[in-house]
């Protein structure tokens, strides 16, 4: 299964995919690591052409473990999914392999999710700022595929309850 993780900076898709991936024995690919693996910081660009760039080798690397290890979870992280075409291509690689697909989408106040961006100190994407959610909650596009909206302003056992029981059914 794919399950991608949507939701603006800040929300807790990054700690809800780890939770859910340690229970369910799943992995999570996150693009703001992969990225900082892959380019040396003079070359890191944080552009829509090395986002997608990245996101590629995140969905090619899902289809090589899944065609290996069909009952596998792969949560896709890092990125926002904020725009139609970044969640189609996401699917699009979970219907290439005949694996079944989810959506779970983070949301939080924007008080919340400042204060989160604001104590991350060590977060891979050094681009990650009150700023950068502004423009992306300006721009983004509301997600029309089925999918699980949870809440995580709060306490993670509530979502991650929610979302154990999504991915089940």
């Amino acid at each position: 299964m794919v399950v991608v993780m949507a939701g603006l900076p800040g929300t807790g898709k990054s700690t809800l995919s780890r939770a859910l991936a340690d229970e369910m024995g799943g992995i999570v690919l996150n693009k703001d690591i992969l990225r900082a693996d892959l380019f040396p910081a003079a070359f890191v660009e944080y552009s829509t052409g090395q986002d997608d760039f990245v996101q590629d080798l995140m969905q090619r690397t899902a289809e090589y473990l899944l065609t290996r290890h069909k009952k596998l979870t792969v949560f896709f992280d890092g990125r926002t999914f904020s725009k139609t075409y970044q969640i189609r291509n996401a699917i699009q690689a979970a219907e290439r392999l005949g694996t079944p697909w989810r959506i779970i989408e983070c949301v939080c106040s924007e008080s919340v999710a400042e204060r989160r961006i604001e104590q991350a100190r060590r977060h891979p994407a050094k681009n990650r700022t009150v700023e950068l959610y502004r423009k992306i909650r300006e721009e983004f596009e509301e997600i029309v595929e089925a999918k699980l909206v949870v809440e995580t302003g709060g306490a993670m056992e509530v979502p991650l309850a929610e979302a154990r029981g999504y991915l089940r059914s």
